[in-house]
């Protein structure tokens, strides 16, 4: 598999001369300056592609793409914003930009309660703790049904948590779920929005009445719009697994398993309609078995990303060493490599380590934490390919 890095573009702390110096091939980044919706040229596509040409890598996988959220819940502006999509993915195949992850999820993408969980090591990483979500849901929210999502024994551990959650602790929730981790590329929230907790409810709302079949039937409603530009320039569609796997907020999700990644890959039978395989994504759901997933969609993947998790107590979940947790990376990268070795694959959301937590990466996106990772998985893939020749 090709070794990539996702970059957050000229103004990343992390430089492509240092990316190239640690032995990365390929670059996974976007036009993240151009707002949701509007039109990526092919000048500045051509301009982006250079300057990481320029310094001896390639531009390799354009990560994302983003879906406008009236795509997703089928608004007045739906045609208008496909369109302007159509036009923006006929310049990346024309730039040579030939693999698209994306993804399909309402109004909020990965989600988390804690960047920097510390580890006994000195380490820390992103972690999901289900109460203080529920929390978050249930009492700063304040979404209307709410509780019906949670069990008893989940209400009765976020009612222990409000007799002793401070304020600092509530702010930090609502800094962590829908600003930090959203907004710093392409969302819908950003730093420094008033009111953060009001513009969230309001996105919510367009979603009122919008469940998994709908969803679903808007998701196939646009990929069938996108297939003949995607056919024409050879451009693959891949859509990553949503974060983590299951129904949050209310909201319908409907890339989480098995049978709906077979339910999508059908829907649009299209060999450019395929997946990012996201072993993070995946292995957060305790419904998914990992290697599995990968030795069945391996003919329709495009992209991998190699993350792992461990699924803890009350539903709570923290990244895992790469070499570790229910991902299974090393039975992954496997079944890639004998079934679809020229795969993009890039490491993410590995922990702040070393000097990390001085430097502030952008959430999940460390330096030392994915260089290492990166190493680790580099060896793996040379004494599998190595038992592979052998075999």
């Amino acid at each position: 598999m090709e070794k990539t890095w996702r970059w957050f573009g000229k103004k990343d702390k992390i430089t492509l001369p240092i990316l190239r110096q640690i032995g990365v091939e390929g670059i996974v980044t976007a036009l993240h300056d151009i707002p949701n919706g509007e039109i990526w040229t092919l000048e500045a596509i051509l301009d982006l592609k250079k300057y990481i040409e320029d310094t001896g890598l390639r531009w390799s996988v354009v990560e994302s793409l983003p879906v406008s959220e009236a795509i997703k819940y089928a608004g007045e502006d739906r045609d208008r914003l496909i369109e302007n999509y159509k036009i923006s993915l006929e310049n990346l195949g024309k730039g040579g930009l030939k693999t698209i992850c994306y993804n399909f999820m309402p109004v909020i993408d990965w989600i988390r309660t804690d960047l920097e969980y510390p580890w006994e090591d000195g380490t820390s990483s992103l972690y999901f703790d289900k109460t203080r979500f529920a929390y978050f849901d249930c009492y700063i929210l304040q979404r209307e049904g709410a509780e019906k999502d949670y069990t008893t024994d989940e209400l009765a551990r976020v009612k222990e948590l409000g007799k002793t959650i401070t304020e600092a602790e509530k702010d930090a929730l609502i800094d962590t779920i829908i600003v930090k981790t959203q907004g710093f590329i392409n969302g819908n929230i950003k730093e420094g929005d008033k009111n953060p907790i009001a513009i969230f409810k309001r996105l919510l709302s367009l979603y009122d009445g919008i469940d998994r079949d709908t969803l679903r039937q808007n998701m196939k409603y646009f990929l069938e719009q996108i297939m003949p530009v995607c056919e024409k320039y050879g451009v693959n569609m891949c859509v990553h697994p949503d974060d983590p796997p299951y129904q949050m907020l209310g909201l319908p999700r409907i890339v989480t398993s098995g049978d709906d990644i077979s339910w999508i890959l059908k829907a649009v039978d299209n060999p450019h309609n395929g997946l990012t395989f996201c072993g993070g994504s995946l292995s957060s759901g305790i419904h998914n078995n990992v290697p599995e997933l990968a030795a069945q969609f391996a003919s329709r993947t495009h992209f991998v990303h190699l993350r792992s998790t461990d699924i803890l107590e009350n539903g709570n979940f923290i990244e895992a060493p790469h070499l570790e947790g229910r991902g299974h990376l090393i039975d992954v990268v496997r079944v890639f490599e004998k079934e679809n070795p020229s795969l993009p694959m890039r490491v993410d959301h590995g922990r702040l380590m070393l000097d990390d937590g001085e430097k502030r990466y952008n959430p999940g996106y460390s330096f030392y934490g994915r260089m290492y990772a990166l190493a680790q998985l580099d060896g793996v893939m040379a004494t599998i390919n190595n038992d592979l020749k052998i075999q």
